[in-house]
């Protein structure tokens, strides 16, 4: 027996309507593997018509943005790290 395809509940608040969908999970963005996960959510997104393409276009530079800053904070602490063990010596 096919089963029968759940509809989802719907409010009406003062002639608007709205749907009871969950909030979306935040996405954590501390690693780069979390910004590329971000980036490959959002693109599935615009891929499929769930968001403006222009819109994710956006969301893809921020996330890149954010990466970068990541990896140059990684990349400072690195530094910061070899510079006490080498006490300022060159």
């Amino acid at each position: 027996m096919p089963q029968k395809k759940e509809t989802k509940e719907m409010k009406v608040v003062e002639g608007e309507v709205f749907s009871n969908d969950p909030t979306p999970q935040r996405t954590k963005l501390v690693t780069l593997v979390d910004c590329r996960r971000e980036m490959a959510r959002v693109y599935r997104d615009a891929r499929a018509g769930h968001m403006n393409i222009s819109d994710g276009t956006r969301l893809i530079y921020m996330l890149g943005q954010i990466g970068r800053m990541i990896e140059s904070s990684d990349i400072e602490k690195r530094i910061e790290v070899l510079e006490r063990l080498n006490n300022g010596k060159i």
